[in-house]
């Protein structure tokens, strides 16, 4: 007898519409000139929709006719800088303001050709399905604008830095080939009286410092140049302007010292960071001048990040400047990993690994700091130096960067929310532990084959 056929028609599920979540959202559409602001929907159903100028007499009527609307929570994207003035002014209003990533809103099917943008925004907000990006608190928020735009300047001191040593080099005076840094004290000395009108190698060489390796002879050598009146001049403009964003660093950093200073809670006035358990880190940041910095962040959060290995002060104050001491965002050190684009990029298709190629979105400003912290310890006689290296050996280089910023973030994320501290079992410990892995691998797949194995007598 024939099965009889059901009748799909009849099993099939009715489509629901999405239900509102929160229903007091909305959406604001941001531009240069003016901002499109979609509210709740009016009784009817018409759409509430209003435009608004970028001013900040324009910004503040949009604020307050959102409080006529009753909204409670706001989404917007991160459109260039012009969503700032008004995300801080919704902000201190007591909105919730939601950041959302343009790529996620692309992501949502179904939308709509007759619908402004706004309209999609306040749409998705109001369902539930927008994400607001993570964004640390104001006080933070405003470190993370001095220690950005003081490390642009040290960005920008760095290039004034290769054209000083390019005019050098037209001149065939090789300052960089005497000293191993050119704005040390000796190569500055140097450099300063080439500029003042000195020209004997003999009498340059002689502004050595005495801890220099090499000698007032072998200086000499790299010190005769052509002289010609164009180089010098470039150079002698090129080391004004160094001059300058040196003071203009050295203001940034009284501000940023001052500034956390203020961010400390009354309990921790006192407090004074241990020092740090290696003496090369110790003469580093002494050098440096970094100690008051060290100091100020330790007393601000409570936890010196600057006793794992490779994590110097520049690196702890972009980490607690971009992210804050609070990790509550972060459910546990995986998910803050893959915020920072540290996790593994893993294409799988069909069951099978193919190459993907890395986005330039996968870059952030904690994961370069952290590469660049991963990048020191390449011959460091720590645990983690002694992982670079086997990971370099095995995969490569920039595969072994990747893993041990990866190994960062995760004892960062440990030492901050679990206050899990930080100890160094050393490079010998680690190959000891590495070794014995190996023996235990190496030892079961033998057995698996149907050898034993047995130690050598002693």
């Amino acid at each position: 007898m024939a099965r009889k056929k059901k009748d799909s028609k009849n099993n099939m599920r009715k489509s629901e519409p999405l239900k509102t979540v929160q229903p007091n959202a909305a959406g604001i559409d941001l531009g240069s000139r003016e901002h499109w602001v979609a509210g709740p929907p009016l009784s009817d159903g018409s759409p509430n929709v209003e435009r608004f100028g970028t001013t900040t007499p324009e910004l503040l009527r949009l604020a307050d006719w959102l409080s006529e609307q009753k909204v409670s929570t706001v989404a917007m994207e991160s459109t260039g800088v012009y969503w700032i003035p008004l995300f801080e002014i919704l902000d201190n209003r007591g909105f919730e303001v939601n950041l959302v990533n343009a790529r996620q809103i692309s992501h949502v099917p179904g939308r709509k050709t007759d619908i402004i943008d706004c309209q999609w925004l306040q749409l998705l907000h109001s369902c539930g399905l927008l994400r607001g990006s993570f964004r640390p608190g104001d006080d933070i928020c405003r470190l993370r604008s001095l220690i950005r735009e003081r490390n642009t300047i040290v960005a920008e001191r760095s290039d004034w830095v290769r054209r000083m040593q390019k005019s050098l080099d037209q001149m065939n005076v090789c300052v960089h080939h005497a000293v191993s840094d050119i704005t040390g004290v000796t190569g500055m000395a140097i450099i300063r009286a080439i500029i003042d009108g000195e020209r004997d190698p003999k009498v340059l060489a002689g502004l050595r410092d005495p801890r220099c390796r090499k000698s007032e002879e072998e200086i000499a050598d790299e010190l005769t140049g052509n002289w010609r009146p164009e180089h010098l001049f470039n150079l002698k403009q090129a080391l004004h302007v160094y001059d300058q964003l040196c003071a203009v660093i050295a203001n940034y950093d009284s501000e940023i010292i001052d500034y956390i200073e203020s961010l400390q809670p009354p309990e921790n006035k006192d407090l004074s960071a241990p020092p740090p358990k290696t003496k090369s880190k110790a003469k580093t940041i002494a050098k440096r001048g970094q100690e008051p910095l060290r100091q100020a962040l330790f007393g601000m959060s409570g936890f010196d990040l600057t006793t794992i290995d490779g994590i110097g002060v520049d690196t702890a104050a972009v980490l607690i400047s971009e992210l804050g001491t609070d990790f509550s965002a972060f459910a546990d050190e995986n998910r803050f990993v893959s915020y920072l684009r540290l996790a593994p990029n893993i294409s799988i298709s069909a069951g099978k690994k193919v190459p993907g190629k890395f986005k330039s979105v996968t870059s952030t400003r904690v994961s370069n700091a952290l590469r660049m912290a991963a990048t020191t310890l390449r011959n460091s006689k720590t645990a983690l130096g002694a992982y670079y290296r086997r990971i370099s050996y095995r995969k490569g280089a920039s595969v072994a960067v990747f893993a041990t910023a990866r190994k960062l973030a995760q004892l960062i994320y440990r030492l901050v929310k679990h206050g899990q501290a930080y100890a160094d079992a050393g490079a010998a410990a680690y190959e000891a532990r590495f070794t014995q892995r190996r023996l235990i691998s190496y030892t079961k797949a033998l057995k698996d084959m149907g050898y034993k194995v047995e130690p050598l007598a002693a």
